[in-house]
């Protein structure tokens, strides 16, 4: 493929200011201009699609760590021939970062756009280049003074401000710094709702006990990354402050019921639907009381599909939390768990802990018509359409 979706942002940022102009005034005109843009963003993804191969269209629903890819065990530093040959046999939708990937700026913008630059000239598509920089004890830039960055503390601790300029202002810090680095995906906010006061994996990640608060500290928090044209990801759905185990380590549950969640754990991630957030992560907690069995709500057509689909009305991308937890792994293989993610209408999958068993076994189900390919271009275009957003920066005033 040699068209581009890097050079689609481009015509769309010279394009929007020109239809602003000559229809501004009235609520119906904006209108006009939305399904105007809408209408453009979609003739371009039905274009690119046609123009993909299965497999490339398969490799866009995975978001792996440069090791998965080069198959090491070494933390991988620098965009080598080894890591480019793998992104020629695997263009994954996405890459995420942790903190021995990030030596110090300059080695980490070497490596981001060696990597962006290579993506575009191959596929023509963008890739995901993503990290988890919450600010607090989650910093994967911000904990190696390598990078000399402001510290930023746990929102927890800002929200007890209630001001939801200040943690505006502290995820424009890190957007900021992030997107000069190279990187156009934040996993955060941390949208949990703490109803647990044993919970310990959350803890002051979140922005704490009030939903409505926590919706108002997230969504500040959002416009922050945006304006430094940063995609965010509002975490981690039906809200893990609920539950007093560590998904990380094995099975986690939450006893609430759908009507108590809806009252407290999903009202962040509601306004985060009306809000536009680009992705929201699903955990791989259970929720008995609301499925009636132990399946993690990452694998649940219930939870993701049924609720955060179609009654929360969420249009945008799916990606699950990392498939590489005890939660996952202790009862399923990483084929099963792929497949059965994107089944429950998840479009991404992140970190499976065996990316090359997980992408086989996907590309298997497409094949057989297990995973139709309506269903894999439904999430492909969701994943093209919120790579049409990065790097363009958007003024919070609007929300």
């Amino acid at each position: 493929m040699k068209r581009t979706l890097a050079g689609i942002l481009t015509v769309f940022a010279l394009l929007i200011p020109v239809v602003v102009l000559s229809i501004q005034g009235t609520a119906q005109s904006e209108k006009t201009q939305e399904v105007g843009v809408q209408g453009a963003e979609d003739a371009e993804v039905t274009q690119e699609l046609l123009q993909m191969t299965i497999q490339e269209k398969v490799a866009q629903l995975f978001f792996v760590t440069p090791q998965a890819l080069c198959q090491t065990d070494s933390a991988v530093t620098e965009a080598d021939q080894n890591l480019f040959t793998a992104l020629d046999r695997y263009p994954v939708g996405g890459i995420i970062f942790f903190a021995d990937n990030l030596q110090n700026t300059q080695q980490t913008m070497q490596l981001l756009t060696q990597i962006q630059q290579h993506m575009e000239l191959q596929t023509g598509i963008p890739v995901f280049l993503g990290t988890d920089e919450e600010g607090g004890r989650v910093r994967r830039v911000g904990s190696n003074p390598n990078f000399g960055v402001k510290q930023v503390p746990a929102m927890g601790t800002l929200a007890r401000q209630k001001d939801p300029e200040v943690i505006r202002k502290a995820a424009q810090t890190i957007g900021t710094y992030l997107s000069v680095l190279g990187f156009n995906v934040d996993f955060a906010p941390d949208a949990d709702v703490i109803t647990n006061s044993s919970n310990t994996v959350i803890g002051d990640r979140s922005f704490g006990t009030d939903p409505l608060l926590t919706a108002r500290m997230a969504a500040a928090y959002m416009n922050g990354l945006h304006e430094e044209g940063m995609l965010c990801a509002y975490k981690h759905y039906p809200g893990h402050g609920g539950t007093q185990a560590d998904t990380h380590k094995g099975y986690a549950y939450t006893d609430r019921t759908l009507k108590e969640l809806a009252q407290s754990e999903l009202v962040p991630f509601q306004d985060g639907v009306s809000g536009k957030t680009d992705f929201i992560m699903v955990s791989h907690i259970s929720v008995p009381n609301v499925t009636g069995s132990d399946i993690p709500a990452s694998m649940s057509p219930l939870m993701v599909q049924n609720i955060l689909r179609e009654k929360m009305k969420y249009n945008g991308v799916i990606i699950t939390d990392a498939m590489n937890m005890g939660a996952v792994t202790q009862h399923y293989t990483s084929a099963q768990a792929a497949v059965g993610a994107l089944q429950a209408g998840c479009d991404v999958i992140l970190m499976p802990e065996d990316f090359q068993s997980a992408y086989q076994a996907v590309l298997k189900s497409v094949r057989k018509g297990t995973i139709s390919k309506a269903r894999l271009d439904a999430s492909v275009s969701r994943v093209l359409k919120a790579k049409m957003n990065i790097g363009i920066k958007t003024d919070s005033r609007q929300r």
